[in-house]
């Protein structure tokens, strides 16, 4: 069995992303004195959902990602892949960031394509991870 290399470089970067997310989040929290929930403060909202958005898909990814490297996917595949998901939740953060990327405002036009591209390569990345798994198991 061969060790997941690419997953496990793909996981320290989105580990490293999850842990600044966090930060932020926490951050914001002391200096506006939030506790829990988001005090409805938009700008922690906006936080909150870009943390837990990478936490929600970033552990099955890197777990699939493994099992795709160790088993049937070709490696320069398994990169791509990865490569494509990371930059994705690079773009998305970046998103959300911002009231135009998180809640389609009419000033800044460029945050939502970076949320749609965050979306769909999210999207595009499981997919492709789910039919290269079961098109070389089967």
């Amino acid at each position: 069995m061969t060790i997941p290399i690419i997953a496990a470089v793909a996981g320290a970067i989105l580990v490293i992303l999850q842990a600044i997310l966090m930060i932020l989040v926490g951050m914001h929290r002391i200096r506006n004195k939030v506790n829990l929930g988001t005090g409805e403060d938009p700008a922690l909202e906006r936080k909150i959902r870009r943390h837990g958005n990478l936490a929600e898909n970033a552990a099955l990814f890197i777990v699939v990602l493994a099992l795709a490297e160790m088993t049937v996917v070709p490696n320069n595949v398994v990169r791509i892949i990865a490569i494509v998901f990371i930059l994705g939740r690079i773009f998305h953060a970046i998103a959300l960031s911002t009231v135009a990327g998180s809640h389609g405002s009419s000033s800044g036009k460029i945050f939502p394509i970076f949320r749609a591209i965050g979306a769909f390569s999210t999207f595009g990345s499981f997919l492709a991870l789910g039919f290269y798994l079961l098109a070389g198991i089967f």
